[in-house]
């Protein structure tokens, strides 16, 4: 199976300091591997998020008496 990847050319005004330091941080050797490395980074955790999400909705349907042995949940 062959995935195409369409890429297309942007004309974006970036703060320098802000790409600089991704840049550092990410380890990325370009600017335009670095944008890439921090789009997937996004697009990954959102996937994290969505998926924990609904494994915690999933746990709550169950109907599971959750015991508050330490008395934090009243407040909540």
């Amino acid at each position: 199976m062959t995935l195409t990847i369409e890429k297309k050319r942007k004309h974006i005004i970036l703060d320098q300091s802000k790409l600089t330091l991704a840049k550092e941080i990410l380890g990325a050797k370009t600017e335009t591997e670095t944008i890439e490395a921090a789009l997937e980074s996004i697009i990954s955790e959102a996937k994290k998020n969505e998926m924990a999400f609904e494994a915690t909705e999933r746990f709550f349907r169950t109907g599971i008496l959750i015991d508050d042995v330490f008395g934090n949940l009243e407040d909540v």
